[in-house]
This record gives C-alpha cells, structure tokens and sequence, in this order.
C-alpha cells in the first residue's frame, strides 16, 4: 500500500489552453514513482480527482478484484472509470485538463488543488468555497461516527 500522504489547500489559474501549473509545494510530495504521470477522474460532489499513477494503480488493483458479475459491482466500475484520463506534467510543471472534465467540474479559471491523503481534488474555487461555507452544526457528531470507533475498519459501517 501507498503510505502517500499529500497536504495542502492552493489556488491555482486555468490558462488559455486548458492547463494548470502543480504548485512547486505539492510537486515535493508526489512520489518519484510517479514519474511525473497522473490520472485525473469524476470525484464526488462535483470535483475532479487526480491521482498520481501509482496510487492510481493501486486503486484499480483493489476495483479489479470486485466480482463483475454483480450489478452494482458494475455499476460502480463503470462510473469510477467514466472520463479517467492519463496526464503528464509538461516541462514546466502545467497538467493539460481534459475538457470533458473541466465541464463536468464547471472548472474555468480559477481552480482550488485540495490534496489529502494520497490524491487531489480539483475543485471550482467558487464550488469549493460553498462546499465549506456550510460545515455540518453536528461536524462532533460526524466525527465521533467517523473517528471514534478504537478500530478504522469499524469506523466506515456506521456512516449513513
């Protein structure tokens, strides 16, 4: 398993030609396995979700191993991988965005790179913002729900 774990809230410009620059911050954290290669993805809440290519693998290894012969099994590969796109960093540390997903984001300008554990959502800086504005009155309930439990495994079930 990755032991990837990326940090930080920076704000970022889409230029003319659909692309971004990785802030120089967030670049020190990507591994070297990488290599400088990405996928970017549908996330959820309407943000886009890049991984770096080998924590993007490590994610498709743990899909493969669902059973396809389940429908919602299915139903979820053929999500997950809806509009999943292979980027490379260019000589300058700028990732060309898919235009398919940019729309689906409603990414123009200006874009908030939000990076936790081993990815990073791409968000619309205005959609982001609004999606932190309302922080849930019960934010203690969520995380006692979440967070404590004495063991991770246990913590996911109770989410509603």
């Amino acid at each position: 398993m990755s032991t990837t774990n990326l940090i930080g809230e920076y704000e970022c410009r889409l230029d003319e030609k659909s692309r971004i620059m990785l802030p120089a911050a967030l670049k020190k954290q990507i591994s070297t396995e990488a290599q400088d290669k990405f996928v970017i993805n549908r996330g959820f809440e309407g943000c886009l979700v890049l991984y770096p290519s080998n924590v993007w693998k490590e994610t498709t290894d743990n899909i493969n191993k669902l059973n396809l012969f389940v429908r919602d099994n299915r139903r979820f590969v053929r999500f997950f991988y809806n509009g999943a796109t292979e980027i490379s960093l260019d000589n300058q540390n700028r990732l060309l965005m898919p235009k398919s997903l940019l729309g689906f984001a409603a990414i123009d300008k200006e874009v908030i790179l939000f990076a936790y554990s081993d990815r990073i959502e791409v968000w619309n800086k205005t959609t982001y913002q609004q999606l932190l504005s309302k922080e849930p009155e019960d934010f203690a309930i969520l995380a006692e729900k979440v967070m404590g439990k004495q063991d991770k495994s246990d913590a996911i079930d109770d989410i509603p």
